[in-house]
C-alpha cells in the first residue's frame, strides 16, 4: 500500500514539473484548459501505472450506508470501514466510492 502511494506522489510530482514551465508567469496560474488536460493526462498515467505496477490487493468491509447509479457511475457512501492489507489494518469512520466504466477512457464523442 506503501508502494502505490509513492507511486502516486511521483507521478503527481512528474506532472507539476511538467506543467510548471507553462504557467502564466505574472499571475502564478495555469489556464483552465491547461488544468483539465493535466487532469485528464494524469488519470490516464495513474491507471496505467496502477495496473502495471501494483499487485497488492486490500480487502475491505463495512456498513452500507447509500448507494446511487446515475449516468453509469456508481456512488457508494460505506460507514465503520476496515481496510485489510495483508499485515495491516486500518479503520476508517467514512467512506465514499465513487466508480464508472474505465473502458471508455478518453474524449470520443457520438452524435
Amino acid at each position: 500500500m506503501e508502494r502505490s502511494l509513492q507511486l502516486s506522489r511521483f507521478l503527481l510530482n512528474r506532472k507539476i514539473e511538467i506543467v510548471l514551465p507553462l504557467m502564466n508567469k505574472k499571475s502564478q496560474q495555469i489556464t483552465p484548459q491547461l488544468a483539465l488536460q493535466v487532469l485528464l493526462q494524469f488519470d490516464k498515467a495513474i491507471n496505467s501505472a496502477l495496473a502495471q505496477r501494483v499487485r497488492n490487493r486490500v480487502n475491505f468491509r463495512g456498513s452500507l450506508n447509500t448507494y446511487r447509479f446515475c449516468d453509469n457511475v456508481w456512488t457508494f457512501v460505506l460507514n465503520d470501514v476496515e481496510f485489510r492489507e495483508v499485515t495491516e489494518l486500518i479503520k476508517v469512520d467514512k467512506v465514499k466510492i465513487v466508480a464508472c466504466d474505465g473502458k471508455n477512457t478518453g474524449s470520443s464523442t457520438t452524435e
